[in-house]
């Protein structure tokens, strides 16, 4: 404490944007029933996202609260407002939280989204929560390590097998309660598509063996951001990021953790301009949506480089997503 009490207080790095980022929006209409790809994802910033596979859609760590804090009047605070309100999400199938953590479990979207009749999934003990912001209990199923889970959409049948698996983290919503609830990695998948959430974790040897048991993985979703030496047990940054994603035997690497909380002390783009800086010479594949835009992953690399617009620009204009979707 006595090393990063001096640079929370005093840093003069940019930890958050200048001038604020426009309110990306998500256009409801982008969900209606069409020709979409069997596989697309929109990111909301940070770790949340919605995975839409070949008709399944999974909601993964939603956070709609103005902060990642116990309350809201103090703590980080979002970069950007939410990029679509929590009742014009389209119809789900499961909502997946991978554990107990502010960003992660957020009792505004629970709150949110209790009444809708959906699948719960969580890891070991986070279900209390759950249920406190008003989850049925009936609806909440929790998971231990290498517990496996497959389910069928009542909407048109798709399937997806949710895998739960150890990482190197740790849980608890206050000083007093650390490792009362389990944290997790989780590996998605159904006959087409493999893939790896990583939510939060250090670099550890298990990386490798996730890769070698259940690889390789089409996309690995993988945390870069509120990263420091300091704490590199507990969360990966850019550079071991990379070192995991080829442990895991990853195809295509999707960056996630970033771009709407400060939760560290370096500056808010850093770890994504340090991701593009390496991963070509280690031979790795980037895939890198625009917030609030569902874009469809075809296994091929997607870059788009939204932050670079508003970097140096007194007044940011809210960048067009119907070219973006296009």
């Amino acid at each position: 404490m006595s090393r990063m009490l001096p640079e929370f207080l005093f840093g003069r790095r940019k930890r958050e944007p200048a001038p604020q980022l426009p309110h990306f929006r998500t256009d409801v209409r982008w969900f209606e029933p069409s020709g979409a790809s069997p596989m697309r994802i929109t990111w909301f910033g940070h770790s949340s996202l919605l995975l839409e596979v070949d008709g399944f859609r999974l909601l993964v760590d939603p956070v709609w609260s103005l902060r990642a804090s116990p309350v809201q009047f103090a703590g980080p605070q979002r970069f950007f407002p939410p990029t679509m309100a929590l009742h014009d999400l389209p119809p789900l199938d499961a909502v997946l939280i991978s554990h107990d953590h502010y960003d992660h479990l957020d009792e505004t979207a629970v709150r949110g989204l209790a009444e809708r009749n959906v699948r719960w999934v969580t890891s070991l003990g986070v279900g209390k929560y759950l249920r406190r912001f008003g989850v049925p209990a009936e609806r909440i199923h929790e998971m231990n390590w290498c517990d496996r889970l497959s389910l069928t959409s009542g909407r048109n049948g798709a399937m997806l097998e949710i895998l739960s698996l150890p990482s190197r983290h740790f849980s608890g919503r206050s000083l007093f309660n650390r490792f009362e609830t389990l944290w997790a990695s989780f590996v998605l998948r159904n006959e087409r598509h493999n893939l790896y959430y990583g939510a939060d974790s250090g670099h550890w040897p298990g990386f490798a063996e996730i890769g070698e048991t259940y690889g390789p993985f089409d996309l690995t979703m993988l945390e870069i951001g509120a990263s420091n030496p300091l704490w590199e047990s507990i969360h990966l940054g850019p550079d071991r990021a990379v070192e995991a994603h080829i442990a895991l035997r990853g195809r295509v690497l999707f960056p996630i953790h970033w771009g709407l909380f400060d939760l560290a002390l370096h500056e808010w783009r850093q770890p994504i301009e340090r991701l593009l800086s390496i991963a070509p010479e280690n031979g790795v594949d980037l895939w890198i949506p625009a917030p609030g835009v569902p874009t469809a992953f075809q296994g091929e690399p997607v870059q788009n480089l939204w932050w670079r617009q508003f970097a140096n620009r007194a007044q940011a204009p809210v960048p067009s997503l119907a070219t973006a979707k296009g």
